[in-house]
């Protein structure tokens, strides 16, 4: 805990115990190669793979590669700087792109200049599987890590491609739903973390399952909960009630009639897309696009008539392509994602290839196009002659409901307006300036550059001025200004804000109490994504959740009921269930489903029997055995979890709190006379920086309030990884130290400290060294201090802590011309600091008491650290001799399965009625003892080839066992205790 004590520090997150808990799970083996973090939905597994993020990157350790679902990429972008100061780049084709122009060997192994977080997207990584493996990463977290269950499936390609990219580094992966419908699911995540926990499939199979991938018997049971303990790790929500408050889910469906010409807008469209051939769409684009052009006729007249003018663009640049060499046609994805911000998303999920338009040349393809563009204007003008929508006076009637609603809940009447078009957003945002609430909307999307949006961030800009709250990125700094404005409730700030899908990703929201679906998505974990940004943890209230519905279209009627009756997203506590998200492995997959079912069915017949068939399927994905299963591996019992949470929770408080204290003591003597701290240690006032500090620091240090945690946003925030505290302890770290005597003032401390208070009125000797150990890959670090009194009585660690923790001044001491003391150097340090070290220790003379008393400390140091490794190499080598079994088990049930089969054939050969039966079965039964005679040997081979490979492991785990120890003497002191 003390080691995770300064990731914990510097994150800007109320952390629960569970979350910690976890942290230090996945960090408690070193010789392990990863863990799967199964904790159910709404407990903050990003939290808790950020938290193993900042610890590595406290240790420097920084080559660190997310992968997760493209749409979760900027959440993960912003995670990771709002609450761990941590530096995240996006890496995707473009970005990738442009990394080789600028002369990256390896975009991927950019991360290993220390300056940033890779995150990257399942089907990039895939991709890119070659770039990947070539770098030695120090952790890779894979997020939504249930797509890599049934990595064991050929067919699964994906999967294997990153399996066998990721097969060194340390992985954490996580998922609500590691077991879902067949055993081998966890077979496969556990494999792709670790190969050496199970054998192959055939001997796991033989083991633990049955047909249809259910668990065997009891004593299997407990056989494969003992070989995933150390593995895999799953919380509850019930199991963390003591700590996390929830609230509920309020839904609100708001219906409506489109007028006459909206429905035949809608009905043109539809069957336009419904063609088997257009060339309005390019074949190998015409899936993506068809589904964003449904997305945006269902949103408003005002995106759809866009899109249109974009369809009729490009096919007239064919058709001027025809007559003129030299024209361009539009590329279509570019121009639609203009709108339809998501589309880089949708189109990475879709694995959709670009635009790759084709030159037209005969006269019944001309002849054909430009019957399709006189159709698409025709359609375009009656879109532009819609000048109302039904849905946009829904909203209004919609939000005066909601808005009463929010009055009783006693929550502030704001409210977050979700579409999928930039166009309707700036429908919405004309359509509301005329009401009440107009002067308070406010826009949010991925550019962000409407009037107000500037007005906004310039004023904020000029607030933060020359606080940490300016990141000094002009997207980043723009969006935290909008969403500040949001949550302003001086009544200066923001009522509603419309966000078009990609904009919003990754802001918190929790201030704000209503969600309003205005265009309503079919991907239900981007449902939850979206409400999650207010439904979350340090939400005070209930959340209303608004959706609209077309009452006359029947497919819009079934894919609401779907939504809200099966995934159950708009109600409740959590929303959806790990279960039905589970089953959902990619939203994109489940919304393509959707998609051919509006492309596919012109009759509600055809619509119900589609919606109908879907349920089934998603039904079929849901195995209640498997449930139960899971429940039974992966879940511990509620008292033994919140007694191991409630001890979690006072550890943390414990390491947090003195990790604290020390940073703030420190602190206040390093800034002596350069900034005035608050009585209770937990803020100050810096004034100017001591010599030296700046000098080297690439990053500024500015002046003015520092709070620990902060209070003030005005504040700086103050943590261990701030350029301020780095600066100091760089800076206290090169110090010259003169031979001194402290003289301590325990008056002054203000406090009673019995064991100090008994050492008043004498003198003695005190010694701090510095322990380094490397083992395992990792390195530990130990202060052994100790002090002695003139009457020869040695005082531990804890002691020598008090003492110097007490007020005083140093008094420097006549220098004596001896010669240095004998002592382990440390790596970290220049000669010339050193010889400065050893001048000063050297001037004070260490009796041997006090000594022995430090090699104490140390062989204590070491031994436990010995027992540690002891208990790590124990679960190592077990978990190989399972492993070696595992695999001679397969062998051994291949050769049974042959027995039987010559048994068999004896009994055949037995009964046989004739000669020709007989010899047939004597050749059938020469041919089976032949075959297991050869698998005999086989398994001989194979025994020598799994005993070689486990001596080799072995090896291995010795070579990493060993240990590098470095001591160095920090400083020795008379003391004085008047």
């Amino acid at each position: 805990m003390d080691r995770m004590a300064g990731a914990l520090l510097d994150a800007q997150v109320d952390l629960n115990p569970h979350q910690i808990d976890a942290a230090l799970f996945a960090t408690s083996n070193p010789l392990s190669k990863g863990v799967i973090l199964a904790d159910e939905v709404g407990l903050g597994k990003t939290i808790e793979a950020g938290l193993l993020i900042a610890q590595k990157w406290a240790e420097r350790k920084r080559r660190i590669l997310v992968i997760t679902p493209a749409n979760l990429r900027k959440q993960w972008h912003q995670e990771l700087a709002d609450k761990f100061g941590i530096a995240a780049g996006l890496l995707e084709a473009k970005s990738y792109r442009q990394a080789i122009k600028d002369g990256a060997t390896n975009p991927f192994d950019l991360a290993g200049n220390g300056a940033t977080v890779l995150i990257c997207s399942y089907q990039f990584a895939a991709g890119k599987a070659q770039d990947v493996q070539s770098v030695p990463w120090d952790l890779v977290v894979i997020d939504e890590a249930h797509r890599l269950r049934n990595v064991y499936k050929p067919e699964n390609k994906t999967a294997r491609i990153l399996r066998d990219a990721l097969t060194l580094p340390h992985k954490v992966l996580l998922t609500a739903t590691p077991l879902q419908n067949s055993l081998l699911e966890l077979y496969g995540l556990v494999s792709f973390v670790d190969e050496r926990v199970f054998g192959d499939l055939d001997s796991f199979r033989a083991q633990f399952g049955q047909p249809g991938g259910q668990l065997r018997d009891a004593a299997s049971f407990d056989a494969l909960k003992n070989r995933i303990a150390p593995i895999c790790k799953r919380t509850l929500r019930r199991q963390v009630e003591a700590y996390v408050k929830y609230t509920r889910r309020i839904p609100m469906l708001q219906e409506f009639v489109p007028g006459a010409d909206e429905t035949r807008l809608y009905n043109y469209v539809s069957e336009f897309l419904q063609r088997p051939s257009l060339y309005a769409l390019p074949n190998s684009q015409r899936q993506l696009i068809t589904l964003v052009l449904r997305k945006l006729l269902a949103s408003s007249t005002f995106a759809i008539a866009g899109a249109l003018e974009t369809l009729i663009k490009r096919l007239s640049g064919q058709l001027s392509q025809t007559l003129d060499e030299k024209s361009a046609t539009t590329d279509l994805a570019d121009e639609l994602d203009q709108d339809y911000e998501a589309l880089d998303e949708l189109a990475d999920e879709l694995d959709a290839v670009a635009d790759g338009s084709t030159k037209v040349s005969t006269a019944a393809e001309i002849a054909a196009i430009r019957a399709e563009v006189g159709e698409l204007e025709s359609f375009r003008n009656l879109a532009i002659s819609i000048t109302e929508n039904a849905k946009g006076t829904a909203l209004l009637q919609a939000l005066n409901v909601a808005f009463g609603k929010l009055d009783e809940l006693g929550a502030a009447k704001k409210a977050i307006v979700f579409t999928e078009s930039r166009r309707t957003q700036d429908y919405l945002m004309k359509l509301l300036a005329g009401t009440e609430h107009g002067s308070g909307v406010v826009l949010f999307n991925g550019s962000n550059n409407d009037a107000k949006a500037k007005e906004i961030y310039a004023d904020w800009a000029a607030r933060h001025a020359g606080t940490d709250r300016v990141t000094g990125s002009r997207t980043a700094d723009t969006r935290a200004a909008l969403v500040d404005y949001f949550r302003d409730e001086s009544g200066k700030g923001g009522s509603i804000m419309i966000a078009t899908e990609a904009g919003a990703e990754g802001i918190n929201l929790q201030f704000c109490s209503m969600v309003i679906n205005y265009d309503l998505p079919w991907n239900p974990q981007r449902i939850e994504q979206r409400i999650g940004r207010c439904h979350r943890y340090g939400q005070k209230h209930d959340v209303v959740v608004v959706n609209f519905l077309n009452r006359d279209n029947d497919a819009d009627r079934r894919v609401y009921e779907l939504l809200a009756q099966k995934f159950q997203l708009f109600d409740g506590v959590f929303g959806a269930s790990d279960e039905v998200l589970g089953a959902v492995e990619s939203g994109v997959d489940f919304e393509r489903r959707i998609a051919e079912i509006y492309q596919t069915c012109r009759h509600p017949e055809a619509i119900h029997t589609a919606f109908e068939q879907l349920q089934l399927d998603l039904a079929g994905e849901i195995s209640d055995a498997m449930l139960n299963a899971r429940k039974a591996l992966l879940e511990n019992f509620d008292e033994d979890v919140q007694e191991r949470l409630r001890l979690r929770n006072m550890d943390a408080r414990a390491s947090l709190g003195k990790l604290e204290r020390l940073l703030m003591r420190f602190t206040r003597a390093a800034l002596n006379g350069h900034a005035s701290f608050d009585a209770d240690d937990t803020g100050f006032l810096l004034t100017r920086l001591p010599d030296g500090v700046q000098d080297g620091k690439s990053t500024a240090i500015p002046l003015g309030r520092y709070e620990l945690p902060r209070r003030n946003e005005e504040a700086h925030i103050y943590r261990m990884a701030h350029p301020l505290a780095q600066g100091l302890i760089d800076h206290a770290q090169h110090v010259p130290l003169a031979p001194s005597k402290l003289v301590l003032d325990y008056n002054a401390y203000g406090a009673k400290v019995s064991v100090i208070e008994a050492l008043r009125g004498k003198t003695g000797t005190l010694m701090v060294e510095h322990l380094r150990i490397q083992s395992l890959g990792a390195t530990e670090e130990h202060l052994l201090a100790a002090a002695i009194d003139a009457n020869g009585n040695v005082f531990d660690a804890d002691v020598t802590d008090r003492l110097l923790g007490m007020p005083g001044h140093a008094v420097p001491l006549p220098r004596v011309d001896a010669a240095p003391v004998q002592q382990s150097r440390s790596d970290d340090l220049a000669p010339a600091q050193q010889n400065m070290l050893d001048f000063a220790a050297a001037n004070v003379p260490i009796p041997p008491a006090l000594l022995q008393q430090i090699d104490q400390q140390k062989a204590l140091v070491i031994a436990d650290l010995e027992s540690r490794n002891l208990t790590f190499f124990t679960q190592e080598t077990e978990k190989l001799d399972a492993w070696a079994d595992d695999l001679k088990v397969g062998l051994e049930r291949e050769i049974k399965e042959l027995d039987r089969q010559i048994k068999e054939a004896r009994t055949k050969s037995k009964g046989a009625a004739t000669l020709a039966d007989k010899l047939q079965a004597q050749k059938e039964q020469r041919d089976l003892e032949g075959q297991r005679d050869k698998k005999r040997r086989e398994l001989f081979d194979r025994q020598d080839q799994i005993q070689a490979r486990r001596d080799s492991l072995i090896d291995e785990l010795e070579q990493q066992l060993g240990q590098q120890v470095t001591t160095t003497r920090l400083f020795a002191v008379e003391w004085e205790l008047p």
